[in-house]
């Protein structure tokens, strides 16, 4: 297994760069060259434009042994990397017959007529290698160039996806001798990001394989170990070695792995402890909290209000109260008054999508008969991103001081 074997990405299309596209194949080729141990440090989004194509190519040339470029293959004038490739490795085109007849051939087979235009899809840098395209009319090809090679993928995802994994992946491992790289995330909750990282110390992150990494979210932090290795069995050694150190140290906030979803976790906890949790929402049509109700049996008393007006009116605060402060009251308020282990309160003036967190767009708030905490937001009622952030601080909030009330000495 070569450990120094690099890849580059190349996402190609004008309407990525003006946001009317979402790259989501550069994606999808990122999992797939880490499943073969290959390093990917950059990926690249350029328009269609023939000459910046190109610089992009021979910068990533310069970098990188495996350089894969996605989109651009179509039959229209700004359809270019056809071109650019052949321009970044100083080549020119050849046309190729047989390319154009299959290419006729599953036109005929839709019962469409094939354009004149689909002609340009039949030139390929000279000396390339064809890959075939049975799910769709742009053939694909590579570039063996001197150690490196360029590898150009339709746009289109299904075609993308069929070509990496039924051709692509067999010709990285015949070309080059392949490891595999996997990877193991502990998602954790109720802990900064700073904290968690002086508790595993630098012994372990700056661990070069496996590797160590960390990614905070609102009230949660994801520690992925990934370990390159000749065998998936040698990989899955090293990450359980490291998981177990890990766990050591940090192992009170661990709440689950990799997929696991804390709502399920913490619904889990409730039911395993005859717990029961009390939320109240307002300013929001929908909250991540009311898939809980759903499948609790009661264990989550879920209520929703249109306003913070009609909360202040429900539970008798004052109109001039600010946002935190009413949060904080009513789930404290509705701890003791369901009897519950713990209140949350998610207070949010649904006129409001973005500002300043001086601004109180959101307020949040846990109440247990041991602790309470709360925090405002700038975003309000009308953010997807309120949501979300919102519901991942109060539940990781509350599943941890939760775990503490159980198990104190832990």
């Amino acid at each position: 297994m070569s450990d120094s074997l690099n890849a580059e990405v190349i996402a190609i299309g004008t309407e990525i760069l003006l946001g009317e596209l979402t790259d989501t194949n550069s994606v999808y080729i990122a999992r797939v060259l880490r499943d073969l141990g290959i390093n990917l440090y950059f990926m690249t989004s350029v328009g269609d434009n023939e000459h910046r194509i190109a610089q992009a190519i021979q910068i990533a040339l310069q970098r990188a042994q495996v350089v894969i470029t996605c989109g651009g293959l179509g039959p229209t004038v700004d359809d270019k990397t056809r071109e650019a490739v052949a321009m970044a490795t100083g080549r020119g085109l050849s046309f190729h017959p047989d390319l154009l007849e299959q290419i006729a051939a599953r036109f005929a087979g839709f019962q469409v007529k094939m354009t004149e235009n689909n002609r340009r899809q039949a030139f390929l840098p000279d000396g390339a290698k064809v890959i075939e395209n049975p799910v769709g009319t742009a053939p694909s090809f590579i570039v063996e160039q001197q150690d490196s090679v360029v590898i150009s993928l339709p746009g289109v995802p299904r075609e993308m996806k069929f070509l990496m994994t039924e051709r692509v992946v067999p010709y990285l491992h015949e070309r080059f001798q392949l490891g595999i790289i996997k990877a193991r995330t502990l998602r954790t909750a109720g802990v900064g990001e700073s904290a968690l990282d002086e508790m595993i110390g630098n012994e372990l992150l700056e661990m070069s394989n496996p590797t160590i990494g960390l990614a905070a979210h609102s009230g949660q932090v994801d520690v992925r170990i990934t370990a390159k290795a000749e065998t998936e069995a040698e990989a899955d050694r090293m990450i359980a070695e490291t998981e177990a150190k890990l766990r050591e140290r940090i192992g009170t906030y661990i709440y689950g792995v990799d997929g696991e979803r804390l709502e399920s976790v913490l619904l889990n906890f409730l039911k395993q402890t005859n717990g029961k949790l009390a939320v109240a929402v307002a300013g929001m049509e929908s909250h991540p909290a009311q898939a809980l109700q759903g499948q609790a049996d009661g264990t989550v008393l879920y209520s929703a209000y249109p306003t913070p007006e009609r909360v202040r009116e429900a539970f008798g605060l004052s109109i001039e109260m600010p946002l935190r402060d009413v949060a904080a009251a009513v789930a404290e308020h509705l701890c003791r008054q369901q009897q519950a282990n713990a209140g949350i309160a998610i207070i949010s003036n649904p006129d409001v999508e973005e500002a300043s967190d001086a601004n109180e767009g959101t307020a949040v708030a846990v109440y247990t008969p041991h602790n309470a905490r709360s925090r405002v937001y700038g975003f309000g009622g009308k953010s997807e991103m309120g949501r979300i952030w919102s519901a991942m601080w109060t539940l990781s909030v509350v599943w941890q001081m939760l775990r503490e009330q159980a198990q104190p000495n832990d």
